[in-house]
């Protein structure tokens, strides 16, 4: 085509495609470039605006490692993470949620009834629940990956001072589906906002918290793995996740309970002296179809 203009440019792009590529790549690229043509169209986008935006990716990549997924973190920041999540969630399973640029593969294996807090400081935790169908029948042998950030609100990948598997942990349930385990209350925490995901953040007139969570990645075979957070109900970054990730049904309540009432058979059974949190959480799998 000899003459591009600004009104042909993007039928003229999926005209170059070739006849033989496959159908769902078509599908996306032509609807990406649509949607990023119509976009620079409607804005009547700068080249200086142009550039910002190709500075931003190109400050992504300068601070992408092993431990800094900027990609991820602005994927999470715009909302396209949980989006993503939302539009592959069963409604009769536990919703999914977003899986986070801080998760480290191959934690160490933790027993049911296992304890994650071990010397760090901060009130006990115990999670408890079952990993059920959605008729409500126990999974044997589900395996439930668990993270989450110390009390000083980094995780270990974030923090030379911890141990890389720091409050990680990876379980296998028994006949009963049950998973249960201890560790120190988790706490808010803000994202990194020292790179290009922070320079949108101030640009947009917004924060950087998230509310406190646990992460689990729930697996069994004939299940659709389930990628998910639970929240206090009382946090007060609740309704305010900078990450757009709470749903109501990942929303749960810590009970304090008196020491004397801690359960046997945990690794910290007969150990807590002092008043400790409890919370229930069953997890929900749909088949995978």
């Amino acid at each position: 085509m000899r003459n591009v203009t600004k009104d042909n440019i993007t039928d003229v792009f999926k005209s170059y495609m070739a006849d033989d590529m496959p159908a769902r790549t078509r599908e996306i690229m032509s609807s990406l470039v649509q949607h990023l043509h119509d976009f620079a169209r409607e804005t009547n986008l700068t080249h200086d605006e142009w550039r910002q935006g190709i500075a931003f990716l190109e400050g992504c990549a300068a601070i992408e490692s092993e431990d800094r997924h900027e990609f991820v973190l602005a994927s999470d920041v715009l909302g396209v993470s949980s989006l993503v999540d939302m539009l592959h969630s069963s409604d009769d399973a536990t919703s999914s949620s977003v899986l986070g640029p801080f998760h480290v593969s191959g934690a160490p294996p933790l027993a049911v009834g296992g304890d994650m807090k071990r010397d760090f400081g901060g009130p006990v935790l115990l999670a408890q629940g079952v990993i059920r169908d959605t008729e409500g029948n126990p999974i044997a042998g589900a395996e439930i990956d668990i993270w989450q950030t110390a009390p000083n609100g980094l995780y270990a990948s974030q923090d030379d001072a911890q141990d890389i598997f720091s409050f990680h942990g990876l379980m296998t349930v028994g006949n009963d589906g049950r998973y249960a385990f201890t560790t120190v209350k988790p706490v808010e925490y803000t994202v990194p906002s020292d790179g290009p995901v922070g320079d949108i953040l101030r640009a947009c007139g917004r924060h950087p918290w998230r509310p406190s969570h646990l992460h689990y990645i729930v697996k069994a075979p004939g299940f659709r793995t389930l990628v998910t957070e639970v929240f206090p109900e009382d946090d007060p970054y609740l309704d305010q996740d900078t990450v757009f990730g709470v749903r109501d049904d990942l929303v749960m309540k810590y009970e304090e309970k008196p020491a004397s009432s801690f359960p046997d058979g945990m690794a910290l059974s007969g150990k807590v002296t002092a008043p400790y949190l409890a919370v229930d959480f069953d997890v929900i799998l749909a088949q995978d179809n």
